[in-house]
C-alpha cells in the first residue's frame, strides 16, 4: 500500500483550506504580515502540492499600513471554494479593512480586487444553499453566520450566533458543509497551541438548531506524547473514489520541555470516516499514513538553487509588510537579484527582505552576494525582535543576534572586497531528557543555527558562530508564524547571484 509523509506542506503554511474541481485540488493558507498574500497550491492526489501563485499579489489588494501592522497581524485564516464556475476566497485582513472576498475564473489568477464585508470577527467561511443563498460563518467570539450577497458584499440577514462549541477555549475557524440531508459545522477549539482540537455540530438548516457530536472533539492530540501537536483548524474534502479527507494545521515541537516549534504551523492530511449515526470519525494524525487511492501525481522537484534568471520572482518568495518596486530588481544586474535598502535595520518594520520559509528541521541556506558599498546578507527571521543575521559590509562579515530587547554582535571576520558566499546551517539538538550529569549548559533547545563564510563542505570555509535556536521559536517570540530565511539589505544596494535552500538529512 502506498503511503505519504506528514506534513504534506512543510513550514509556515497554517490554516489550510481546500476545495476540489474535478480531479484537481486547490489549497490556500494564511500569510499574516507577509506579501504576496495567501499562498495557493495545486494537487492531483492530496499528497503532492505545488505552489502555483498567491491570491493577493498586487499592493492594492493587500493594505498592510506602516506604522500599524505588526508581526503576526495582516491576513488571518482564508477559505477557498469553487461555486458557479468561479473560485472564491474569503479572508480577514486584521490590519486594514476586515473581511473581504476575491474571485477568479482560474486559480492561477488574476484574482479580483477585494469586495469588503461589514461584519466583525475573523476566520470567515463561504457556503451556498442549492437556491444560491450564500452564508458567511465567522468567529466573533463564538460562531456566527450572516446571509450575504458575495458579489456586492452586502449583508442581507444577520449576523446571529449559531454555536459556541463544547466549552473549550476559543471556538473559531468555522466551515459549513451540506452533506446529505444535514448541514455540518466544523470548528477549531482549545486555542491554536497544544490544546488545539477539532469539533463538529450539525443541523437541518444553517440557521440551526445545532447539535454537537457526542464524541467531540473529534480530533485532538492534547496531553499526548505524539510528535505532531496542536492539531486543529481543519477543512474537509472528498476524493474521486468517495473517500473523505481532512487538511489541518499542526506543529512538530522539538527539544527539552516544554519543547519548541520553529517551523510554524504546517499543513497535514488525515483520513476521515463516518460512523453509523452520520458523524465524522478522525484518527490520530500520523507521521506516515496510507495514501488516498488513485493515481499518484508528484510534481517535478523544484531546484534547490534560484539563480535569478527568470523575469519575475518565484511565488514562494515573501517579504514582510511590503515589497516596493524600487527595493528589488531582476533586471538591474541580469542574473542577479539586487536589493536596495528601504530601512536601516531589521529591528523595525520598513526594511528590504526577500525570504524563503524554513520547511525542514535540518536544512542549509546559502547565497553568493556582492555587498559592494552596501550592507546586507542572510537573516533567520521570526519578527523584528527575534532574528539572527549573517551580514556583510565594510570589509567584514558579522553575526548579529537580536533576542527581545537585546542586540549583540557575536562574531566578526575581515574579508576581501568582492562577492562571497554566506551559509546558514540548522541542525536539530532534540533531547528527550537531560543526562544524569546535566550541568545546565547542554543543548536543550530545538536546534543549533550555525553561520559560515563559504561552503561548510568545501575547503576554506570559515565558521563564525553557533547560536541556539530556541530564541527563534514560537514559544519565545510568540505569534502565529514560523522562521523565514531571507536575503536583506539595510544600506545601499546588495546583489545576490543565487540563493540555495535544501534539507539536510539527519546524521
Amino acid at each position: 500500500m502506498r503511503t505519504y509523509d506528514n506534513p504534506v506542506i512543510g513550514g509556515f503554511h497554517p490554516d489550510p483550506s481546500v476545495c476540489s474541481v474535478g480531479d484537481d485540488y486547490y489549497l490556500v493558507c494564511s500569510s499574516f504580515e507577509y506579501v504576496p498574500g495567501l499562498p495557493l497550491f495545486h494537487s492531483k492526489d492530496l499528497v503532492h502540492w505545488q505552489q502555483i501563485g498567491n491570491v493577493l499579489d498586487r499592493p492594492e489588494q493587500l493594505p498592510l499600513p506602516l506604522p500599524g501592522t505588526m508581526a503576526s497581524r495582516g491576513l488571518y485564516a482564508p477559505t477557498i471554494r469553487h461555486h458557479d464556475g468561479r473560485f472564491w476566497v474569503i479572508n480577514t485582513n486584521v490590519s486594514g479593512g476586515g473581511h473581504f472576498i476575491v474571485t477568479a475564473e482560474r486559480p492561477e489568477g488574476p484574482w479580483s480586487d477585494p469586495v469588503w464585508l461589514d461584519l466583525p470577527g475573523i476566520d470567515p467561511d463561504l457556503a451556498w444553499e442549492e437556491d444560491g443563498t450564500c452564508w458567511v460563518a465567522f468567529t466573533v467570539p463564538g460562531i456566527h453566520i450572516a446571509r450575504v450577497d458575495p458579489v456586492k458584499g452586502e449583508v442581507l440577514e444577520g449576523p446571529f450566533p449559531i454555536w459556541s462549541g463544547t466549552g473549550l477555549l476559543y471556538p473559531e475557524a468555522p466551515h459549513l458543509y451540506r452533506i446529505g440531508d444535514w448541514w455540518y459545522l466544523l470548528i477549531a477549539e482549545g486555542g491554536t497551541e497544544r490544546g488545539h482540537a477539532v469539533s463538529v455540530a450539525r443541523a437541518r438548516s444553517p440557521r440551526g438548531p445545532w447539535e454537537g457530536a457526542p464524541g467531540n472533539p473529534v480530533l485532538t492530540h492534547s496531553a499526548t506524547d505524539r510528535p505532531i501537536q496542536s492539531t486543529g483548524h481543519a477543512d474537509l474534502v472528498t476524493a474521486p473514489d468517495g473517500t473523505w479527507w481532512m487538511v489541518l494545521l499542526a506543529t512538530r515541537p522539538r527539544g527539552y520541555t516544554p519543547k519548541f516549534q520553529v517551523l510554524g504551523r504546517e499543513t497535514f492530511l488525515t483520513p476521515v470516516e463516518w460512523d453509523d449515526n452520520g458523524w465524522p470519525v478522525v484518527g490520530p494524525v500520523l507521521e506516515r499514513h496510507p495514501a488516498p487511492a488513485g493515481a499518484w501525481h508528484p510534481f517535478p522537484v523544484r531546484s534547490a538553487r534560484d539563480d535569478f534568471d527568470e523575469p519575475a520572482l518565484a511565488p514562494h518568495w515573501i517579504s514582510p509588510y511590503a515589497r516596493p518596486d524600487a527595493s528589488w530588481s531582476l533586471a538591474e544586474r541580469p542574473g542577479w537579484l539586487t536589493l536596495t535598502a528601504t530601512g536601516p535595520t531589521l529591528d523595525r518594520p520598513g526594511y528590504t527582505f526577500v525570504g524563503h520559509r524554513q520547511q525542514h528541521h535540518e536544512c542549509r541556506a546559502a547565497a553568493l552576494l556582492d555587498p559592494g558599498s552596501g550592507r546586507g546578507g542572510l537573516s533567520v527571521r521570526m519578527d523584528e525582535a527575534h532574528h539572527y543575521d549573517l551580514e556583510a559590509g565594510d570589509g567584514e562579515v558579522s553575526v548579529v543576534a537580536r533576542i527581545g530587547p537585546l542586540r549583540q554582535t557575536v562574531a566578526r571576520r575581515q574579508v576581501p572586497p568582492g562577492p562571497l558566499t554566506l551559509t546558514v546551517t540548522v541542525r536539530t539538538t532534540d533531547i528527550i531528557s537531560p543526562s544524569p550529569e546535566f550541568t545546565g549548559i547542554e543543548p536543550t533547545g530545538p536546534d543549533t543555527i550555525a553561520f559560515w563564510i563559504g561552503d561548510p563542505d568545501a575547503p576554506g570555509a570559515v565558521p563564525l558562530a553557533e547560536l541556539e535556536g530556541r530564541y527563534l521559536s514560537t514559544e519565545v517570540a510568540t505569534g502565529f508564524t514560523g522562521r523565514v530565511i531571507g536575503m536583506y539589505t539595510t544600506r545601499g544596494t546588495v546583489a545576490f547571484d543565487w540563493f540555495d535552500y535544501e534539507p539536510v538529512p539527519s546524521a
